[in-house]
């Protein structure tokens, strides 16, 4: 039975004096195995070298071999790549030997004559286990550090949160892993954006090819991932690839798995253990070449617990976990994604960028955006689409808060937005001029040219109105 595919980012070297042997093990590792990186050396004097030009993680060694046995090549190993796993393959099942192989630091000690699935899964462990040393040791290094390698690979993330450059660091971490990834946040925290950089820092050949799987029944689910071949079923007038093919050498994102049925989670899970699928109508198996991330708004452990989500498929898919922080618990954000939001609505909607109040910030500090991103975004080019002045108004967003059953502080909305918020009974038109007039000086630092021009008369007449109100 076909295995799922392995791409380790390092290389398996495969070392044999016998080369039916090596190309034996080759086939079996790249078939059933599905493994791939693979390199062959029959002469055991060159490993030493060939680990100096190339990155290998992990080493299968004959252990009776001519010039250099492989246990000599054992204690080398052990002693000038400490880091390799190295796994010791004999033609006899000899205890003392194996032993003595494991004191020296091999990961496991293998006989030939043991069967196929037996070596492809001790290889297979020894690979994650070389994956996950090596993730740990980049995280190490670069939590350490404090940097990002490939900054430009979260360029389309608008942030300058201290907890969103911790999980930068992680993903770049992690991105080369051949396991899966769930990213979990609510709705609208930009889960699909975090995918791609994980897709990009993965520097796959193929592309990122996203499913939305919520709302899919057992049927439509195995034809949109698997495809079909003509003649299926009804209406199935030619042959379709499905996701999994399309996504190959790349990766395949799965967004809102939390909503797949149980039959659905089954057919998933059976994907990611054997690594093959057949399309509907199909007795021919094809192998999964695509990596998997998955994404959720909902707590799959919680669903795992009341039963609702299979806790084989939980914990196959969250082998890595980014969770993905709301908008309300990264407020400094704000300023930025409101710059950001404006210039993207400006554009669109062919008008310059504006200015806007000082307290509008203030004003979405304190609302919870529900929506997070996706509404703040939402609220923004509303604003945008009614605006024409120079300053921008505050009154869409404070109506948009109002219509979630949030009605912000007056000194939050600000005083000089909207001077009858919050107030009882309304102000006498000889109050309101003044308060209008008032705030329109402070905007433009008292000077007369800019505030008449706020407030649409001629300076001469905010001249006039200047001094009667002095007089009063």
């Amino acid at each position: 039975m076909m295995k799922e595919a392995l791409y380790p980012a390092f290389g398996v070297l495969l070392v044999d004096d016998e080369p039916p042997w090596l190309r034996s093990l080759s086939m079996s590792l790249e078939g059933p195995g599905g493994i791939t990186n693979i390199t062959q050396l029959s002469d055991s004097r060159q490993v030493l070298a060939l680990l100096e030009q190339q990155d290998f993680g992990l080493v299968l060694l004959d252990l009776t071999m001519p010039f250099l046995s492989g246990e000599e090549l054992l204690s080398k190993l052990a002693e000038e790549h400490p880091d390799l796993s190295v796994l010791v393959m004999s033609g006899l099942n000899q205890v003392e030997t194996a032993v003595r192989c494991m004191r020296l630091g091999a990961f496991d000690y293998l006989v030939k004559t043991d069967d196929e699935d037996r070596i492809i899964d001790a290889v297979r462990r020894a690979i994650r286990m070389q994956e996950l040393q090596r993730e740990n040791k980049e995280m190490r290094r670069r939590f350490l550090n404090d940097r990002l390698e490939c900054p430009q690979a979260f360029a389309q993330i608008v942030t300058q949160n201290k907890a969103m450059r911790s999980i930068f660091q992680y993903i770049e971490a992690v991105a080369k892993s051949t396991q899966p990834i769930l990213i979990t946040g609510e709705s609208g925290v930009g889960k699909e954006l975090v995918a791609r950089a994980v897709h990009n820092l993965s520097r796959s050949d193929g592309p990122l090819v996203p499913v939305n799987v919520a709302g899919l029944d057992d049927s439509v689910f195995a034809d949109t991932l698997f495809g079909h071949r003509k003649g299926a079923f009804t209406g199935a007038d030619e042959t379709r690839s499905g996701m999994v093919e399309q996504a190959a050498e790349g990766t395949l994102f799965l967004d809102e798995i939390g909503d797949l049925s149980l039959s659905c989670q089954v057919k998933l899970l059976r994907l990611l253990q054997e690594g093959e699928f057949y399309p509907l109508g199909s007795d021919l198996p094809k192998q999964m070449k695509a990596r998997i991330v998955v994404a959720t708004h909902q707590d799959l452990a919680q669903k795992r617990a009341a039963g609702s989500f299979r806790k084989d498929l939980y914990y196959r898919l969250r082998a890595h976990h980014v969770h993905i922080p709301p908008l309300r618990e990264r407020k400094d954000d704000i300023p930025l994604l409101l710059d950001h939001f404006l210039e993207e609505a400006a554009r669109l909607f062919d008008k310059k960028v504006p200015s806007y109040p000082k307290e509008l910030v203030t004003l979405l500090s304190t609302y919870s955006f529900p929506g997070n991103l996706r509404e703040m975004r939402s609220m923004v080019f509303d604003a945008m689409s009614v605006h024409n002045s120079r300053m921008l108004s505050m009154n869409t967003f404070l109506s948009a808060m109002e219509e979630q059953g949030e009605r912000p502080a007056p000194s939050a909305a600000g005083s000089g937005e909207n001077v009858f918020y919050g107030c009882d009974e309304l102000p006498t038109l000889g109050e309101a001029v003044e308060q209008l007039v008032n705030e329109a000086m402070r905007r433009s630092e008292h000077n007369q040219s800019i505030a008449s021009r706020l407030l649409g008369i001629s300076q001469p007449a905010l001249s006039k109105r200047l001094k009667l109100l002095r007089k009063e």
